[in-house]
Order: structure tokens, then sequence, then C-alpha cells
């Protein structure tokens, strides 16, 4: 390739082009997926890529500000965002547009979002996001319906091991509030978690320090963990997470009795917005596929805004984790075959490739486009 090709070919990091076989496994499994919500009753949306920033940036959108691209519009002369996540602005669309619609709203999505920085995980940084959310319900059977939704539909993808990894991103602060920790100390004791450093949390003493300690040994399966959270006394706020996360187990086990699930008691990264029960969805080929979990739509705050669970799924990591269907035939057809030959192919199930010049080796061109078959004689016949 001349070096001029090549300049013009180079991309920026995190950015690259989807080639026709991956471009075609995506939009088959994105299908699937969509097919697969709208069966549950939820209804698609598909907002704009750009929006105002004080819009996109507001309520539960702000958690994502550091990984926002912004431009100044031409038109308005405002400044505008590209979206880092759709899920704040599905909570826009259910409180505006469809804020007299009756509750719940289920509504689904499917779209590229685009990132400031990718991460060690996630070098992307443009990817496809599909997911649901479900707007105005309290109780612990929404928890449980967004997460037997996502493992329903994955498996609907033929995505193998999958694991369910549940938490509660605001028992830690409501532990250390309800036993008088000072901020300071609540600050060192959330770093110390993030790293899953015993010894740090040990080091900052008190009450919380201990209990926290605890949690955190007693993170893994789910029935050890909840055996574990059960047998603790807690402060009157994290008392609320302990019985979502109680009834929410309940109902997932009596749905999915051999799906399996961990639970992470003192996790809260990457659950910036959240406001309740959390989960994160993994394959054991694939690592993080999916998060999800409980927010306010329309404003930021645990008693702000309206109730509001759903997930988001990552495609560019879902799909190195479902296997590529097996594309269909490619059959040449020669130069000079009519439209209602060639229609005929299709509508048995063929992609035609239509010669748009007579040649002299129909085998050698069949080959050249990558097709193996060829009509010859009204027939289709396999191209040695």
């Amino acid at each position: 390739m001349p070096a001029d090709a090549l300049s013009t070919a180079l991309l920026p990091a995190g950015l690259h082009d989807v080639l026709p076989s991956e471009a075609a496994h995506e939009a088959a499994a994105v299908e699937r997926l969509l097919a697969e919500f709208a069966a549950h009753g939820y209804r698609r949306v598909d907002p704009p890529l750009v929006e105002f920033e004080e819009n996109l940036l507001s309520g539960a959108g702000a958690a994502m500000a550091k990984q926002t691209f912004r431009l100044m519009d031409p038109h308005s002369q405002r400044m505008m965002a590209v979206r880092a996540d759709i899920t704040p602005q599905i909570a826009r669309i259910a409180t505006t547009r469809l804020r007299n619609e009756a509750r719940p709203v289920r509504l689904c999505y499917a779209g590229p979002v685009l990132r400031v920085k990718g991460s060690q995980l996630r070098p992307e940084r443009q990817f496809t996001q599909v997911g649901v959310e479900l707007i105005g319900p309290l109780e612990a059977e929404a928890d449980a319906e967004v997460v037997l939704l996502a493992v329903q539909a994955l498996g609907a993808l033929r995505v193998p091991h999958l694991s369910v990894d549940l938490c509660v991103p605001t028992m830690v602060s409501r532990i250390c509030q309800g036993l008088g920790q000072s901020e300071e100390d609540t600050r060192r004791l959330r770093a110390a978690l993030d790293r899953k450093d015993a010894a740090g949390v040990a080091e900052v003493g008190g009450p919380a320090a201990a209990l926290l300690g605890t949690l955190m040994a007693a993170s893994g399966p789910a029935d050890r963990a909840m055996a574990a959270l059960s047998s603790l006394a807690l402060p009157e706020g994290a008392e609320k997470d302990r019985r979502r996360l109680t009834d929410t187990l309940v109902l997932l086990r009596a749905a999915m009795p051999a799906l399996t699930v961990t639970i992470d008691l003192v996790e809260h990264r990457g659950f910036e917005y959240q406001t309740g029960l959390s989960f994160t969805l993994f394959s054991r080929e694939a690592g993080e596929l999916g998060q999800g979990g409980r927010y306010r739509a329309g404003a930021q705050g645990e008693d702000r805004g309206e109730p509001a669970t759903g997930f988001t799924l990552y495609m560019d990591h879902v799909l190195t984790a479902v296997p590529a269907a097996a594309a269909p035939g490619r059959v040449y057809v020669p130069h000079g075959t009519g439209w209602a030959a060639a229609g005929k192919l299709r509508a048995e199930g063929w992609v035609t490739v239509a010669g748009l010049a007579p040649v002299a080796d129909p085998v050698a061109e069949a080959k050249r486009l990558h097709c193996g078959h060829r009509l010859t004689d009204g027939v289709v016949r396999p191209v040695e």
C-alpha cells in the first residue's frame, strides 16, 4: 500500500473500521437482542448522537462528564456534547417526552457511543451499546426483571458460561454514615476497598472498618456472601440495601436456579450514578459483557428524580463470546442474467453478486468476488 494511502487509513487510538464480516456479525447480534427485549414489552427508542451539553450531562449523565467530547454548534452557538453513554438519554426521554405515559415505562435502545479515553480493560473509545431501561417501579421484581432479561438475551445469542455479580454501591457510604465515620476516614476506607486491601481497611480503625473488612472477606459466591451479610448488625440505612439484595436474590433463584451468582458487598467502581442494587454480567470467555443497576431518572440523588433500573451491554465484548452465524452462500450471477432470475435465487436464500460486464473466465471471476457458487445455464454450481 502506498505511503499516502497508509496515512489516510490511520485512525485515532481507540477507533477502528468495522469491516464486512464484523459488521454483519454485530448487526445480527443487535437484532437478536432487540427482538428479545421487544418480546418482553420493551419499546425501542433512538436518541441523537449529539445533544446540548447541559442536557446530556445533567442528572445521571453528570457521571460521564470527564469521558465526554464537546463541540460548538455553529447554528445555535451553544455547546454540544457527544454521548458517552446512552442511559442518561433514555432517562431524559422517559421523564420529558414520555412523562405522561403509564408507568412502568419499558424502553430499549442500540447505538454507538464515543468516549474521551479507553481503559486498560476496554481500550476502544467508540463501541455499540445495547440495553433496556425500566422507568417507574421501586419493587425488587423490577431489579430481578432486568437481570433475568439480560441473562436470557445473552443466552439467546448463545453466550457461554454466563454469571452475574450483584453489588449495592451505596452500602459502604450508608454503613460509614450510620456508624459515625468521619469523611476523611470514609474516603480512606473507600480507597482501600477499591484496592481490596484488607490491611488498609483495618488500619483506618473504628466500627465501620471492622464491619467493612468482614463484608469484603465475605464477598464471593452468593450463598456464602448472604449468609455472612444476614448475620451482621447494620445501620438503618444499609439495612434497606440488605433487604433489596435478599429479595432480588430470592427472585433470581426462583426463576433461574442454575444461574451462577456472586455478590461483591463493597464494590462501587463503575457504578457512579447508581443508587441501589446493581450488577455486572460476565462470561468466562469474554470477561465483562455489561452492567446495570438502579438509579434516578431526571435528577441526581437518591431521593430526587424517578426510580429506574436497567442494563447496558457492550457489543465489542459480547461479540467475542458469540459464535458468528454462517454467512449465506454467495452466487456469482454472470453478466446478462435477468433481474427476475437473480431475484428467484435471493428468494431461495442465496446472496447474488452480479457480473457487470462480460468476462472470459466466469470461474475466476466468481473466486475474485468471493463467491463459492456460480450460476451457469440456469443452475447453481459450486466453484471448483
